[in-house]
């Protein structure tokens, strides 16, 4: 919405993902990227067109789909162990499956030991692994990333964004990821779509290679492969800046 009225956020926007995908969204700011996210999630509901996840219509958020911001979003005032079952109370669901399956996740992700503890005692890399097992303790298909890693040091978010693409591929999830780093997307996903803003279209989908994908994070980075599709997407996004 502007002073003038209403303005449009997106057009023409179609693609599909195939269960356990990865695909990363990439463009200038103000091109609907994370819009796109909150379609997805059910969070905004498009004025034309359809969103369908799982091969139903969205209307309305639904726990088929986990969101990762960019910040961790924790609630201060509780312990870490708090923080991570909050989805079962909000769902009502307090089985003790569920409450061993969510501590075993923050285990696998190396904190066991800070359950106890609260946000403000864990570094950024380490309270954004606990929303990660947040959003996973609600077993979801779908997992979207809005720029999760944009404000860790540069050493976290490799680690990071190892840790999530593993992480994603163990448990047979989609993953959606907003970015503006261009080597994370083409490091991490399947494929990138290339947006263009006013209003916000995609100008390209590019398809990571097999050989890239199978390399970890930073492996990736120094491919001939990777350093290729860089260049492509880069010139692509010259033209919106």
């Amino acid at each position: 919405m502007t002073q003038s009225g209403e303005t449009v956020a997106l057009s023409g926007i179609e693609f599909g993902i195939e269960p356990g995908e990865i695909v990363a969204l990439v463009g200038p700011s103000g091109c609907g990227k994370s819009t796109i996210l909150s379609l997805i999630a059910g969070l905004l509901t498009p004025t034309r067109g359809t969103i369908r996840v799982l091969g139903q219509r969205v209307e309305r958020p639904s726990a088929a789909c986990g969101y990762m911001f960019q910040q961790d979003c924790l609630l201060p005032w509780r312990t870490i162990r708090e923080n991570i079952l909050i989805g079962h109370e909000i769902t009502g669901d307090r089985s003790p499956q569920k409450r061993e399956r969510t501590l075993l996740l923050l285990e696998r992700m190396g904190l066991s030991d800070t359950a106890d503890q609260y946000p403000h005692q864990l570094s950024g890399g380490m309270r954004q692994r606990v929303a990660l097992v947040r959003t996973l303790a609600s077993d979801p298909q779908i997992v979207l990333l809005d720029e999760p890693f944009s404000a860790l040091d540069y050493q976290i978010k490799l680690q990071l964004e190892d840790l999530v693409v593993r992480t994603l591929r163990e448990h047979g999830l989609t993953g959606v990821l907003v970015t503006h780093d261009l080597g994370e997307a083409i490091a991490m996903c399947d494929r990138v779509f290339v947006m263009g803003k006013n209003p916000g279209t995609i100008k390209r989908e590019l398809v990571v290679p097999d050989d890239v994908r199978a390399l970890s994070p930073l492996e990736a980075r120094e491919s001939a492969e990777f350093h290729s599709l860089f260049r492509v997407i880069w010139g692509d996004l010259q033209n919106e800046y």
